[in-house]
């Protein structure tokens, strides 16, 4: 289990946590989201979650689920923990993007494609302006599901 699946078990939410804890709700976000290593993370927000979260500072480490890392960056190798830890409205509207593309890659006529799309990008927008998720997931999320490029 990751921080992101122990905060799902308990019903906290990642800004419930950053106002208990004490840790900001970007540094949060980054762990949930698997950009961040709880093994990079100070000993002093270790020990702010374990007591937010009432338990141990080793309980707290052993949530470190992300593993892989490129040597030169100190990033993931794998890109989908850009998808981790979203809100719940992304969540069903890149479901409703997903369902577009399947009919249209397969050659069928969608009626509600740019509708999708459009609520689809709306909602990455929302998302990244209140700070749910990253700039870098708000452009992986483009490139992935509105086919995208950065500069267009």
């Amino acid at each position: 289990m990751d921080l992101q699946g122990y905060l799902d078990s308990k019903n906290i939410t990642k800004y419930r946590l950053s106002k208990i804890s004490g840790v900001p709700k970007t540094t949060i976000i980054d762990i949930c989201s698997g950009k961040s290593s709880l093994q990079k993370c100070s000993a002093r927000t270790v020990q702010q979650l374990a007591k937010a979260l009432g338990c141990t500072m080793e309980f707290i480490l052993s949530l470190d689920a992300v593993q892989g890392y490129d040597r030169e960056s100190g990033l993931p190798k794998r890109k989908n923990y850009l998808e981790r830890g979203l809100p719940a409205y992304l969540q069903s509207s890149l479901e409703n993007m997903i369902a577009s593309w399947k009919l249209v890659d397969n050659g069928k006529k969608d009626y509600h494609w740019d509708l999708n799309w459009s609520e689809l990008n709306a909602d990455i927008n929302s998302a990244e302006v209140e700070q749910e998720i990253s700039s870098e997931q708000a452009w992986y999320l483009r490139e992935k599901y509105l086919r995208m490029k950065r500069g267009d």
